[in-house]
Parts: structure tokens; sequence; C-alpha cells
């Protein structure tokens, strides 16, 4: 998908209006987060925190292997 954006200010801000279609398939709304990283082609707009989705998926190798322990844990 290539779409021009045009940057108008807001305040003493700049921003952009994403166009229905891109809400829709990021499937957000007004009021959610989004947020912008760095991509090797330029960046990246996305609904989910990478930071957090990267915890997430430590996490949940860890538990996997040791699920015994954690098991136990939670007696």
């Amino acid at each position: 998908m290539n779409k021009p954006l045009k940057i108008t200010k807001i305040g003493n801000s700049a921003g952009i209006v994403l166009p229905k279609d891109v809400l829709a398939r990021l499937r957000v709304g007004p009021g959610d987060q989004l947020y912008l990283s760095e991509a090797p082609d330029g960046v990246r707009l996305s609904a989910v925190d990478p930071d957090f989705a990267a915890k997430m998926e430590a996490a949940e190798v860890i538990m996997r292997e040791d699920r015994d322990i954690l098991r136990e844990l939670a007696k």
C-alpha cells in the first residue's frame, strides 16, 4: 500500500490524517494509541507496541521452559 498523506498544522504541532481504510487495517479508532518505530526501509506504524510484544515473547519462552517450576510455585 502506498498512500500519500499531507502533513497539517495542529496547534504548535504537526499531524497527518489517516484514511478510514488504513484505520480499519490497523484496527484502531479515535483515542487509540499507535506506535512509530524505525525500520530498515524507513519507519513503521503499528497498533502494537513492539517493545511489549518482544517482552511477551520472551516471557512465553520462559513459561514454556519452566512450566513445571511455575506450576509448583502456583500451589
